[in-house]
């Protein structure tokens, strides 16, 4: 599965919210929220229930702050989910 392979690496490399990217053991640090976000950037329409809960995650389950500058990074991050899983689905659909 291409976009759950994406949505990992974008997890991880891009939202990594406690800056772990570069650290090769903290690889499957964020695993755990994987299956979730790919579940609902499968049915959603415009990301904000994925927005709403990686605010949720980080606010909440991570103790961190949320700032303006924090609900852009992470507006950023579900923008690049949306175009992967558009991309993906443009590659895979028959051309007629």
């Amino acid at each position: 599965m291409k976009l759950y392979r994406r949505t990992d690496e974008v997890l991880h490399y891009i939202w990594d919210p406690i800056e772990v990217s570069g650290v090769p053991e903290a690889r499957d640090e964020y695993h755990s929220y994987l299956p979730r976000v790919f579940s609902m950037l499968s049915s959603t329409i415009d990301g904000k229930e994925i927005i709403d809960y990686l605010i949720y995650v980080e606010r909440d389950m991570m103790g961190l702050s949320i700032t303006n500058e924090s609900k852009e990074r992470i507006s950023e991050v579900v923008d690049i989910l949306l175009n992967y899983r558009e991309q993906i689905k443009e590659k895979a659909e028959p051309v007629s």
